[in-house]
């Protein structure tokens, strides 16, 4: 048995090189020809907090303490959601020519994208600091644990991307589909907005978004300076580990006909 699983270790670790290719591909494609390349995983949340701060602190009126940082920190994470599913969400059918030519895992490409958006999200954590200095937010311990939820969204949206990217192979009204359920669902998580601002049952249901547990867990350890209720990491955990199960389950059962659909 331990033989076995060595040989299936090493069969797919001689693959990390090129995940490790795809994403660098990811990367500088992203930023090709821009005059500040990578600077712009620093200025676009920065850029975007502004804007948001003046609109919903002055117009709507929100009345929350330190806004600035309450606004980068969810908007970080659910910037990295939506960019890394709808990027993996077209990985396969974007490599389809690949696809056809050789033998390649194909779950490397929808991992690949989403690692690549991840990558870029930690660039932008740059932004979350020179906030919280800017704004002379205090300093607590409990910012080294900040990694803890943004592994728990990887793990998230590695699920959440094998599922999308095996189902447009399938049924391509999906990549239409998504762009207006991530604009439902981003309005119905309190990124801009304060949790007491929905009513009591929208409250409630809030417990059943994984996107706002993430945003809370990561909000308590960087903003508040208090560890994550034992039910706020349940639920980031039951939701990385369910999405990245049903993502591998889903993606291995229709992988089988790729080639022929694509």
């Amino acid at each position: 048995m331990a033989a076995v699983n060595k040989e299936k270790v090493s069969r797919w670790k001689k693959y990390f090189p090129l995940i490790h290719e795809l994403v660098l591909r990811d990367i500088k494609v992203k930023y090709r020809r821009s005059f500040l390349g990578y600077l712009w995983s620093l200025l676009n949340p920065l850029l975007m907090m502004l804007v948001m701060t003046a609109v919903f602190s002055h117009i709507f009126r929100f009345d929350i303490e330190n806004y600035p940082l309450y606004l980068i920190t969810g908007q970080t994470l659910w910037s990295f959601f939506n960019e890394s599913t709808n990027m993996a969400m077209y990985s396969i059918i974007q490599n389809a020519p690949l696809l056809k030519k050789v033998y390649i895992p194909k779950f490397i490409f929808p991992l690949s994208r989403v690692i690549s958006s991840f990558v870029t999200m930690l660039f932008s954590l740059v932004a979350i600091v020179l906030v919280m200095l800017f704004t002379r937010s205090p300093i607590y311990w409990t910012l080294l644990l900040f990694f803890v939820p943004l592994l728990l969204l990887l793990l998230f949206c590695v699920g959440m991307g094998m599922i999308l990217s095996s189902l447009s192979v399938y049924f391509r009204d999906i990549t239409h589909l998504y762009g207006v359920l991530c604009l439902a669902w981003m309005y119905a998580t309190p990124i801009f907005y304060p949790l007491e601002q929905l009513s009591d049952k929208m409250q409630y249901l809030m417990h059943f978004n994984p996107m706002f547990q993430y945003i809370d867990c990561f909000r308590s350890l960087v903003l508040y300076g208090q560890l994550p209720s034992g039910t706020t990491l349940l639920a980031c955990f039951l939701a990385s580990f369910g999405s990245l199960v049903i993502g591998l389950l889903v993606f291995n059962r229709l992988q089988r006909n790729f080639v022929t659909q694509i």
